[in-house]
């Protein structure tokens, strides 16, 4: 694959003079027959016509790139070369805008694609570590001691980055407008319910662009990818957030942090229409319980899974393959995938062995200890041999004790310690 098209599938810009070229080149390669499999696709659309033509060669470009046809491709490509030409014009925010990101991946692009307002990054990750609903003091408080703990930070530290970006929040609606923007997965929706329930006096304006794929993006992770023309295409379908998607974000907020996932499992399973991405992110962040089958997250057991599989892969390796390819909703950064790894390598009875710890960790090779291969076939619970407590939002999992789990259809149940 030419590294263009490389480069378009992940930042989702699209050179058009460099696909009528590809079409081209490809349409010599129809004719003379050594495109083998793009002449059976063709084949299996409609008769092949006598000779292939340039329209044939077009359509497959496009498809490539996940359109129906060559005209929504450029019609795709013209709109977000627009957007970059005229950046005044499709970034029409002011001064006095807030932008808010969970994270600072995309501080740079917008200030590329011509945004002048505010940027404010949040990124406390909710959807790791214990999130119950306490005072806000507490509640930042053991935080802070959350993400010292987790990410090696001097708690000063931690606890200043948490005063700082909860304070900013509460500033929100002291703005003009705010815009948020946020993908699908759990973190990102998290960080949403989140700032909507704590909002007592919303800004004049409160706008939300969120988005879970983008055209000719063959694996969309989050808009820290895009390029910034992407970014400046993406501006005009931002929407407004009303009291609709308030009143949702504050119930689910306060489903999240109850001590039993009963109620956030009811919001998950139903349709959430004004915050349409919180129902399935939820439903991610459901199997961040422990399994009933056998006491595993589902990041945990991707990651016994990948191990046992390709024989003794690197940490890296592992990250890139779940995150790449059997993740469902990718969520997790690589420092939050090497806490929850970490967990299993340093347990008193661990699931996975490190090797070559002089190595940076994503070079270390990782393998399943035996207790790893058992709990992975299911032949023992997780939760039984665990020493550490862990929370996923407001609950709270004590090892060797009964605590909630989840079956199959993603239905808490409460099992007793010990239980099968």
């Amino acid at each position: 694959m030419p590294s263009e098209h490389r480069s378009s599938a992940h930042s989702g810009h699209i050179n058009l003079e460099q696909q009528r070229k590809r079409a081209k080149e490809l349409l010599v390669r129809l004719k003379d027959g050594s495109a083998l499999a793009e002449l059976a696709l063709l084949a299996r659309q409609a008769p092949l016509p006598a000779a292939p033509r340039l329209a044939d060669a077009q359509w497959l470009i496009a498809r490539e790139h996940g359109f129906a046809s060559w005209p929504r491709l450029k019609a795709h490509a013209d709109a977000v070369d627009f957007a970059a030409r005229h950046p005044s014009f499709a970034a029409d925010d002011e001064a006095g805008t807030q932008h808010w990101r969970c994270g600072n991946d995309i501080a740079h692009s917008l200030q590329l694609a011509g945004f002048r307002g505010e940027f404010h990054m949040f990124a406390d990750p909710l959807c790791m570590g214990p999130a119950p609903e306490l005072p806000e003091a507490e509640f930042l408080a053991l935080r802070s001691t959350f993400v010292s703990s987790a990410f090696g930070m001097p708690i000063a530290d931690a606890q200043r980055r948490m005063q700082d970006e909860y304070r900013g929040l509460a500033r929100i609606g002291e703005a003009r407008r705010a815009v948020l923007w946020c993908d699908a997965d759990a973190y990102d929706q998290l960080f949403l319910i989140a700032v909507l329930a704590g909002l007592t006096t919303p800004p004049e304006k409160l706008e939300l662009i969120e988005v879970d794929r983008i055209p000719s993006v063959e694996r969309f992770i989050g808009i820290g990818q895009l390029a910034p023309d992407l970014l400046a295409w993406l501006w005009p379908q931002r929407r407004p957030l009303g009291a609709d998607a308030l009143a949702l974000a504050r119930r689910a907020w306060k489903a999240y942090r109850a001590p039993s996932p009963e109620a956030w499992a009811a919001i998950a399973a139903g349709a959430t229409p004004s915050l349409p991405f919180l129902a399935p992110a939820l439903r991610r962040q459901l199997q961040e319980l422990p399994s009933l089958r056998d006491g595993l997250s589902l990041s945990e057991r991707l990651v016994l899974q990948i191990v046992d599989e390709l024989g003794r892969p690197t940490l890296g390796q592992v990250f890139a393959e779940s995150h790449g390819h059997r993740e469902p909703l990718p969520f997790l950064g690589d420092l939050m995938f090497h806490v929850l790894v970490r967990a299993l390598i340093d347990a008193p009875a661990p699931l996975l062995r490190e090797f070559d710890a002089h190595l940076d960790w994503p070079r270390r090779p990782l393998e399943l200890t035996a207790l790893g291969r058992r709990i992975l076939a299911g032949e023992a619970c997780w939760t039984d041999h665990a020493a550490a407590a862990r929370w996923v939002g407001g609950v709270r999992i004590e090892p060797g004790r009964p605590h909630w789990a989840i079956d199959e259809r993603l239905v808490p149940r409460w099992r007793s310690s010990g239980a099968r």
